[in-house]
């Protein structure tokens, strides 16, 4: 587990055993995972997106608490993976950082509860598996649109990227401030310790 520059993001590099009959890794190890966090992962849905090159999802993130912790793979294909922080008062407020996921180099991210999280899909089709810490819950769910400007997430574009309805019309990270949207930082850390408290 490497510790990347936004607080709460995590890259998960596996070891690859391979030989002639194909491959083998350990995708998740839970006791890992809590020794780098600091804390448990509780796993409540698995999602799993397939995408076609040029599908753009995010930027999505949830109302902490309880929030939604992720645990992101890319199990064929490829995507650049981007996590933005938008938790108010962090010192990295606005910063983003992107990971490529691919069928290659098997990386995860965890992205910790108040980080905001998105994808775009780099191969002719691109399979996303995401282990999640809460269940999806539509009035909790929000977005931030993916090519706000004021991000100015270098996203490897070759023409328009596909957008749901829903990104399409998310607001930009400074609507969604102003809106009383976005999570906030100390919100966030008082979360991460009572989850250090509850096991």
């Amino acid at each position: 587990m490497e510790r990347l520059g936004i607080d709460g993001l995590w890259c998960y590099t596996p070891r690859v055993h391979t030989d002639a009959r194909g491959s083998f890794l350990e995708a998740f190890r839970a006791g890992e995972l809590r020794e780098a966090v600091g804390h448990r992962f509780d796993l409540a849905q698995v999602n799993c997106s397939v995408s076609r090159r040029g599908v753009l999802r995010g930027v999505h993130f949830a109302d902490v608490p309880p929030g939604q912790a992720k645990y992101v793979t890319c199990v064929a294909g490829a995507i650049l993976d981007v996590v933005v922080d938008i938790r108010v008062g962090s010192p990295t407020f606005g910063r983003w950082e992107a990971v490529r996921l691919d069928d290659e180099n098997r990386r995860a991210l965890y992205v910790a509860e108040g980080l905001g999280h998105a994808f775009l899909a780099l191969s002719e089709s691109a399979t996303v598996v995401y282990l999640c810490s809460q269940p999806y819950a539509p009035a909790r769910e929000h977005g931030i649109h993916p090519l706000d400007p004021e991000l100015g997430i270098d996203w490897p574009l070759d023409g328009e990227p596909v957008l749901s309805a829903k990104d399409a019309a998310a607001p930009t990270l400074a609507e969604a401030r102003a809106a009383g949207l976005l999570p906030g930082y100390d919100a966030c850390l008082d979360f991460y310790a009572s989850l250090r408290k509850d096991g």
